[in-house]
């Protein structure tokens, strides 16, 4: 299955590079579809799903990017200086913040745990 999600990612990225509007279109559900279901799968283990959510994000930040080039609204100023490429940001930044938080907060509340257990 992460294999094939592999492939579902890169045709979407080609179809991107290349501006293969059904192409990239078309491989948005697949790949999200399949790394929604990595992350339910490995969702009792912390490190996995922190990094699967992760990757949902980065999916979902980079789907809606390549949207707001095919459909040229990239560059349309939403608010202020920011254009609708920016709100990408927001799952980029979400992925970004679930990473943050495992390895600030729950990392080190593992670790300390293993420890106390060999005591």
């Amino acid at each position: 299955m992460e294999n094939m999600h592999i492939l579902f990612w890169l045709l979407k990225d080609i179809g991107w590079c290349m501006i293969w509007k059904p192409l990239g279109l078309s491989m948005i559900i697949p790949t999200l579809s399949i790394a929604v279901l990595i992350t339910w799968r490995t969702r009792d283990i912390k490190a996995e799903l922190a990094h699967n959510l992760a990757i949902v994000f980065w999916i979902t930040a980079n789907s809606y990017w390549m949207i707001s080039e095919f459909f040229g609204f990239d560059t349309v100023h939403v608010w202020g200086s920011i254009t609708g490429k920016h709100m990408a940001l927001l799952p980029f930044l979400s992925g970004l913040a679930i990473l943050l938080y495992y390895y600030l907060v729950q990392k080190p509340q593992e670790l300390r745990a293993a420890q106390v257990a060999t005591l």
